[in-house]
Order: C-alpha cells, then structure tokens, then sequence
C-alpha cells in the first residue's frame, strides 16, 4: 500500500504532536531529555514531531534488545518511548526498568493512515488540532541545542550519545547540496533533469538513514520510497518499479547487486549513487548493471564520515567520475588536519589521523566527559581514529586505514568491550578479547576466550557460549567471526 507523505504533510502532523504532547507528561521536554524511537518502516512525519516539541530524539535500533534499550533510555534521561507496533513488547519492557509508564510509550503507525497513540490507549495524537512550529534563529541556540542523539561507539567503548545541533543537521544538508545543484541546473539545460526518487532501506537509527531520508531529500525536493525492511528480491523489484534515481548503500550490497544474476534491468534509472562505512570492491566500479550505456552508466562514488560528523564529510560532485578508490574531497567549510602519533601535522601526501573541525562535527557525547577528553582535542578538533591520505594536488582522499579498536560491520559499529563485558559474566569463561576479522568486504566480531579450569574446549562449549551472547545483543553485534579458545588471551603491556 502507498501512503503519500508531503512537507505539509509532516509539518501538519508535527504541530499535532505538540498540541497532544501535554497530555502524555506534565512537565516540558528539551534534550537530553527527550525521545527514543526504536521503529520499522516510515517515520518521516514522527520525526519532525519531535523537533517541532523542542526535543532531541535518542534514535535507537529496530534490533535492539531490552537490555541495549535500557541503556540507552537510561544515558538520554528519556521521558518517553515512541515504537513501531511491531516493537511494542520490547519499547514496553524496556520502560518498566526505567520506571516509565505505558501511557509514556507511543506507538506508531503510518498505514494505512498516521497513528500514534499510547500504549495502554489513555492518549491518543488528535491530527485536528495543531500548535505552530517554534523559530530558532539566534546563531548560538542552532549550534548548541540538540535536534537528535545518535548512538555510536566513537573510536572506543561502549555506545555513546552524540549531540548533533540543529546547525549541524542543516549544514550536512546544504553542503552537498551547495555543490550538486549547480550540476544538476546544467543537467536540466542539457534536457537530462536529475529528479530525486531514493529508496529507504537502512537502518532509520543510523546516521545514514536520519539524513538521508528524513532531511536531505526533503531538502532537495526528492521523494523517499519506504522499504519495512531491506529484502534483496523487494529492493530490486523497487528499484524497477519506482525508478529509483539515486541511493547510498553499503559496499556488501554492491557487491551483491554486482554478483548476483537476478540483477538485470532494475537498475537501469539510477544515475547517482554513493556507498560509505568500508572500502568498496573494485569490482563493482566496472559492473554495466548500474545505469546505461556508456556515459549513462550510474556515477558511483565513496563518501567519508560517522556519527560524529552528521554523516559523510566528503563528497564527490555529481558529474566527476573516479574509480580509483577516493572517498572525495573535503566538503566546504570543513577543516582537516592529518597527524601522526604525536599530533604533528605529517606532509601532504603522508598518511595520518585525521582531525576535523568545521559545522558538520556534532556537540560531543552526552553525559560523557571521559570520551570527550579522548575524541576531541582541547582546541576543539574531533579525532575521527582514521588514517586518511591527501593525493598529492591535495583534493582528493583516501582512507588508508584505522586507529580505533572499533569493528565495522557495514557501516555499523560494534564495540569489542561490549562483548567482552557480556563474555566475561558467562560462568565457563576465565579471559576474553574480542577483535574484528575482514568476512567479505567487512568485519565480524571474533572471541579469543580462554576457558576455566576442567572446562573442554569443544564444539559444543562454543555453541553455548554463542548463543548465550546472542541472547543478549542485536544481530549485527553476533560473533559471525567465530570463537578461538587460547591458553592465554595476549594483552598489550598497558592493558595488563
């Protein structure tokens, strides 16, 4: 079923959220005491619900098990949970240990009309009512206040709550589009005009997914395709169906669309398309089944960024195609600097870490003043834990490697020491590490545990020690990587 969502629209059903929310809680909500959504499927109107009350949401993973939730509901301070119906058991377990009453959770539904209502159905959103939007135009309330708290593991640790401003949000929009739209007129002169039609299909909780679906397309006047969920046969037939123009996936489904024989056609309308999180094959860049003929074929570029920075900080222009393994360039208004192990600039052309500054770079991490201290400089710059290298005319980058312990698996970060504090509390385990190995294309998480005395390092103590874990995180953060049974997990000196 179709269901049409406007601008109006969404800005309609915010003002309406905010005339209901007195009635879910007496006192006001600005962050960080704001929202957590975890959801499936269409959120575009909920989302501009929050902004219009004045509140910050916290997004959180549709796969989120009740244990992450808490913790995340418990770092946000939140005062209300909004979920997909689909979620309802796990948003409402979650806030019974955090002491929030159903009529706090929200449920949620986009079909076959806008739904939201609370949990045990005291309240319930009245779209015929509305209050206006509120105007922020002072400079110094934009960049400090909260307009969402994306959850990430920055270069170490447990997940963290990154502040990102509504200044921030907006320039990650305008900065691209600062560069695109020039090209895009040129391509309209040429009687080839680029209209906007993506298909959403990442996680709505990732970075990725907030500025990709719920303010860049908006921002550029392009329509979001809703998928409830990624399925390859669903994403190829609406592809076809909907002649999606333009997207940003993950190198793994490249690789796949580029592999897999069922791709023929479906592909045939895409002319932008952008991947990100890791290196993308080689292989895909010469893979005829994005776009048309010749110079019809899809531009497919790289793009550089995390949590931390609202998203990619590189950008490649739309008419500039490059199959030598660039992220791009430096969006405008942005600073780097590449230093090595003793924060010293290195030479143009020498790889080091890269530390940026500019609009883009978030407020840092709520509550966190520990991973504050080691993810931005004291002058302000954010250590992004990459090792990036100019080209030698210093535009273009590429990303050489990491410093962080952080596994990525598809653009998603998984810490190791969340593992290793699940690991360590099962009863046959003595000693834990947890380090990612590279499984096509990406990185797996892999437990190198040494076992308790009188304990057999068999198939079966793995299996059980396996899905004791994956009774405890969400599926991304499973040890697809294996278990290693050692007599001694190897530590560095400083970690003894």
């Amino acid at each position: 079923m179709k269901v049409l969502s406007t601008i109006a629209v969404c800005a309609a059903s915010a003002n309406a959220f905010e005339w209901t929310w007195p009635k879910v809680s007496d006192e006001p909500i600005y962050p960080p005491n704001g929202y957590n959504m975890p959801t499936k499927g269409p959120v575009d109107n909920s989302t501009y619900e929050y902004i219009v009350v004045g509140s910050g949401p916290g997004a959180a993973s549709p796969g989120a098990t009740v244990e992450e939730l808490v913790r995340q509901l418990q770092d946000g301070h939140a005062k209300i949970v909004v979920c997909s119906a689909n979620l309802k058991t796990i948003a409402e377990a979650a806030a019974k240990v955090v002491a929030l009453p159903k009529r706090n959770v929200l449920v949620f539904e986009s079909t076959p009309q806008i739904k939201l209502e609370s949990a045990d159905g005291s309240v319930r959103c009245a779209f015929d009512r509305e209050l206006q939007w509120r105007t922020i135009t002072n400079p110094d309330d934009l960049e400090q206040s909260c307009i969402c708290m994306l959850y990430s593991s920055g270069t170490t640790g447990l997940p963290k709550g990154v502040i990102v401003s509504h200044t921030n949000m907006v320039a990650e929009a305008f900065l691209p589009a600062y560069i695109n739209r020039p090209i895009w007129k040129d391509w309209a002169a040429e009687g080839k005009p680029f209209e906007i039609r993506t298909l959403a299909h990442l996680p709505a909780a990732h970075v990725s997914g907030v500025q990709g679906y719920f303010v860049n397309a908006f921002y550029d006047g392009g329509i979001v395709y809703w998928m409830p969920i990624f399925d390859f046969g669903a994403f190829l037939k609406y592809n076809a169906q909907h002649k999606i123009t333009t997207f940003f996936t993950l190198p793994k489904i490249y690789l796949g669309l580029t592999r897999h024989p069922a791709v023929t056609a479906q592909l045939k309308s895409l002319r932008i398309a952008y991947s990100g999180a890791t290196p993308l094959n080689k292989e895909v860049y010469h893979c005829t089944k994005f776009g048309g003929e010749g110079e019809e074929r899809t531009l497919l570029s790289q793009t550089w960024g995390a949590s931390e920075t609202t998203g990619a900080v590189t950008h490649m222009p739309p008419n500039r195609r490059d199959t030598s393994g660039s992220v791009g360039a430096l969006l405008p208004s942005m600073t780097m600097r590449l230093v090595d192990e003793n924060d010293n600039d290195v030479p143009l052309g020498q790889p080091g870490e890269a530390l940026l500054k500019g609009p883009v770079i978030s407020q840092g991490y709520h509550n966190n003043p520990e991973a504050n201290a080691a993810g931005f400089t004291k002058d302000g710059w954010y250590r992004t834990g990459d090792v990036m290298q100019f080209e030698q005319n210093g535009e273009l980058l590429y990303v050489v490697g990491r410093t962080k312990e952080i596994i990525n698996y598809n653009g998603l970060k998984i810490a190791p020491a969340e593992l290793e504090a699940i690991l360590t509390e099962h009863p046959l385990v003595a000693d834990v590490a947890v380090a990612g190995v590279a499984v096509d294309d990406t990185e797996v998480p892999r437990a190198f545990i040494t076992l308790r005395p009188k304990v057999d390092p068999t198939l079966k103590t793995a299996e059980d020690i396996k899905e004791f874990v994956k009774q405890r995180i969400s599926e991304h953060k499973r040890l697809s990587g294996g278990i290693v049974f050692v007599e001694k997990v190897p530590r560095l000196q400083s970690a003894l």
